[in-house]
């Protein structure tokens, strides 16, 4: 049996937002294949897929509470719980794309990070997209500071409401993994 190889790419769409790309490669049989991903960065050799950390999610505390924000997410034409993020800008680091995105999206400020994880993949089967988890503690009052195109609504949520969000609502993957390790008290201090 041979391994997975990855022999070549090439951009088949430029949207204003992602790149689609076809990845050929040849099967653990030695068969060739063809997969498509997007990214939101050009691509420019086969080393460089996935090699970019594009982004921060915000796993944010304040007095023993969780920050969750309720979304409307056009990919599921729905509401869901999810963290703060977003995409890094061009020089930023980790903790200042942390600040700027947790402003943006919540009008509140990083009183510390507790924890920065090393980089991790959001949609495996979809694209390289990889982002940075910060745990940190906030302060600060909640306040829109979102743009017209998003529907954020930014709240602090005990245990006990966690676990009933969890029961009750959408969430998306990562929102649901952090808000269940709250509810265990993986974050108490």
């Amino acid at each position: 049996m041979e391994s997975v190889k990855l022999i070549d790419f090439k951009k088949i769409k430029d949207g204003k937002y992602l790149k689609n790309y076809e990845l050929h490669y040849t099967n653990k049989l030695g068969h060739d294949k063809t997969y498509e991903i997007v990214s939101y960065r050009d691509l420019e050799s086969i080393d460089d897929i996935g090699s970019h950390v594009g982004g921060v999610v915000i796993a944010g505390l304040h007095e023993g509470k969780l920050l969750l924000l309720r979304e409307f997410r056009m990919g599921v034409n729905r509401f869901v719980y999810n963290l703060c993020a977003g995409r890094r800008e061009y020089g930023e680091s980790i903790e200042d794309c942390a600040a700027r995105e947790l402003y943006e999206e919540t009008g509140l400020s990083l009183k510390r990070i507790v924890e920065t994880f090393r980089p991790a993949y959001g949609a495996l089967t979809l694209s390289d997209a990889a982002n940075q988890l910060v745990i940190a503690e906030l302060e600060g009052e909640i306040s829109d500071h979102t743009e017209e195109d998003e529907l954020i609504e930014a709240g602090f949520y005990d245990k006990e409401q966690v676990q009933r969000l969890l029961e009750e609502e959408p969430f998306s993957s990562r929102a649901q993994f952090v808000a269940y390790s709250f509810t265990k008290g993986l974050f108490d201090q």
